[in-house]
């Protein structure tokens, strides 16, 4: 007998061309939006190796340094939420093209700061140029990729911050001993200028390679869009219908869930540990006596042992559907891993434990931004995620300038990484709770 034919309106052939239309966007976008996220998280923490020489050459005590680095974080809240409403409005691809080339020049300007003032002042404006980036490309991902396959899909674009940083440190070694003095610059300030062109290149080019919805991919064929188009609003609720009043109440609604406000508490405590640790890494390995360039090979160590572990274990969660766990056990794994490195003996076990802290870090990140997603309809998707983003988001001022605060009270880092670690003990265990009871994404 033969078999029956498939119809060309079957929901398995929709399936099966929706299917391949996510496999050719993925080809498409996330090696890119990798390589921009991996410069962005670049300019962000590059201030944590110029440091190594920069804070003596400016006069800049560790709470004046990790005040400094921290007020990016400020100037990234202020305008988070606004960036990306304005990125809903415009689109993705000339928002994404205006932050990326903004935040090189001011990157790049960094260089010649000469005091204090000055570097508090250009860390705050490296804040408000990048605001709506991270938030912007996660809200971005949402109209690409359905609920199911988002664990894997934001794992894999945030694998670009531990390869960043594993890049990064090494490049940055380099750089400060191989440039010192060049033209009567410092190592520290072409370091500033160096890591900042990729960026503005990157900037341009975006106007060339993103597309902003599927509807618009000519590189899709018509069969491929509109797949593609109906997959993922099986995901949204409708809401074409509604008055325009209507709307607008549903975000302001959604802005305020206890959830949504829970859910940013649990990102500030990722991000205090995530900079905590990575604005001070490079200084904390210094210490115990390395050269630039060899603090920057230790420094990639954590950073390694990350970009391995976060693939696996987001795609882990996607075929269990599990959310909280997977974002809650990792973090208190990395709190406890701080305050075993708090109490290291000596560098090799101190260096295992916060490759452990970082592991757990970047295992329950890229799982975290599955839960705003979840909660969220299409509706209040690009507001809740960036308020997310800016509430959490301060973590990344606590955590640096409390880790400088303690280190001038007390001249050690021990009691820093103590505080900090049971701080995302603390995390975790809130985002299990939370996370109960969210709807697993539709197979």
């Amino acid at each position: 007998m033969k078999p029956v034919p498939l119809q060309v309106g079957s929901a398995s052939a929709g399936t099966d061309t929706a299917g391949a239309a996510s496999r050719k966007a993925a080809r498409r976008l996330l090696p890119f939006l990798m390589l921009c996220y991996f410069c962005a998280y670049l300019d962000r923490v590059n201030v944590s190796f110029a440091a190594l020489t920069m804070n003596r050459d400016l006069g800049l005590s560790a709470s004046a340094y990790g005040f400094g680095a921290g007020l990016f974080f400020l100037g990234y809240v202020a305008f988070e939420i606004p960036s990306n409403l304005i990125l809903e409005r415009v689109g993705a691809r000339l928002w994404i093209a205006r932050i990326m080339v903004t935040w090189s020049l001011i990157s790049g300007a960094t260089a010649f700061v000469t005091g204090e003032t000055t570097f508090s002042l250009a860390r705050l404006a490296l804040g408000l140029a990048e605001a709506g980036f991270f938030p912007g490309i996660i809200f971005y991902l949402t109209l690409w990729f359905p609920a199911e396959q988002r664990g894997r899909i934001i794992g894999t674009f945030m694998v670009a911050v531990p390869l960043s940083a594993a890049v990064g440190g090494p490049v940055s070694g380099l750089i400060l001993t191989a440039t010192d003095g060049a033209l009567g610059l410092a190592g520290w300030q072409w370091l500033y200028l160096i890591e900042a062109a990729p960026s503005l290149v990157l900037g341009v080019l975006t106007l060339t390679v993103l597309t902003d919805r599927p509807a618009d991919a000519a590189w899709l064929t018509p069969a491929e869009r509109t797949a593609l188009a109906a997959r993922l609003a099986a995901d949204a609720r409708p809401d074409a219908a509604e008055p325009r009043e209507h709307l607008r109440a549903s975000r302001l609604s959604a802005l305020r869930q206890p959830r949504l406000l829970g859910l940013a508490l649990v990102y500030f405590g990722l991000s205090t540990g995530l900079y905590a640790v990575g604005l001070w890494l490079p200084q904390i390995v210094a210490g115990f006596g390395l050269a630039p360039l060899a603090t920057g090979l230790v420094s990639a160590l954590p950073y390694c042992a990350a970009a391995a572990v976060m693939v696996p274990w987001t795609r882990r969660s996607d075929a269990t559907g599990e959310r909280a766990w997977h974002t809650g056990g990792p973090a208190i794994l990395a709190g406890i891993a701080l305050v075993a490195a708090s109490q290291a003996p000596g560098p090799l076990v101190s260096i295992l434990a916060l490759s452990a802290a970082s592991m757990g870090v970047f295992a329950a990140l890229p799982t975290f931004w599955t839960l705003p997603t979840t909660l969220l309809d299409a509706r209040a998707a690009a507001g809740g995620i960036a308020l997310v983003n800016a509430v959490g988001g301060l973590g990344g001022f606590v955590g640096p300038a409390l880790m400088g605060w303690i280190r001038d009270a007390t001249g050690r880092f021990d009691h820093a990484l103590a505080a900090v670690g049971l701080l995302l003990v603390a995390t975790g265990l809130f985002a299990a709770r939370l996370g109960r009871g969210l709807r697993k994404p539709a197979a």
